[in-house]
């Protein structure tokens, strides 16, 4: 159990690592140093013997293997199900201007730059649901925390577009 929990850590960390990668991509200078490192353009470090890119592989059967609906909560009823249930933490990343032009009930906000200072609010003994506007900032707020052991953290892929799109209630 230990062994699949280190890899699935690496895993998500090779996934966060190319969401960054990719953020990168709005930045030509960010980019540039990124991908000009030897590391990642030595052919012998990213492929196996065959040819075939190792990280690529490794990432698609990683990616192939997950269930539908991994680490999320996929709709409107099941978010406001789990927080009848089982009264989880709901979690806004977004920055504090946008939580304060609205937010579910009951969200707090702990914006996604700001979420490693503050791991201290976020617990380990109930679940944690993370959301944003359009669920790019929480997914990554899910991968941080899951590559720092929490397991108990799902993202809200209809984010507060979805929430408000159903016609739920929302605080200002």
């Amino acid at each position: 159990m230990l062994f699949k929990k280190s890899i699935q850590t690496i895993v998500l960390g090779f996934a966060l690592w190319l969401c960054l990668l990719f953020g990168a991509g709005q930045n030509p200078i960010m980019a540039a140093n990124l991908t000009s490192s030897a590391v990642i353009t030595d052919p012998k470090v990213l492929s196996d013997p065959q040819g075939f890119p190792k990280l690529e592989s490794a990432v698609d059967q990683y990616l192939m293997s997950m269930p539908s609906g991994y680490y999320t909560i996929g709709n409107v009823e099941a978010l406001k199900s789990l927080m009848a249930d089982r009264q989880p933490l709901l979690v806004d990343v977004r920055s504090p201007s946008e939580y304060r032009s609205g937010h579910i009930p009951g969200a707090t906000n702990i914006p996604l730059q700001q979420m490693a200072r503050n791991l201290n609010k976020i617990p380990t003994d109930r679940p944690v649901v993370l959301y944003c506007s359009t669920g790019y900032r929480s997914a990554m707020g899910v991968m941080t925390l899951h590559l720092l052991n929490y397991d108990n953290v799902r993202g809200f892929p209809p984010s507060f577009a979805g929430w408000k799109a159903a016609g739920e209630a929302i605080v200002k």
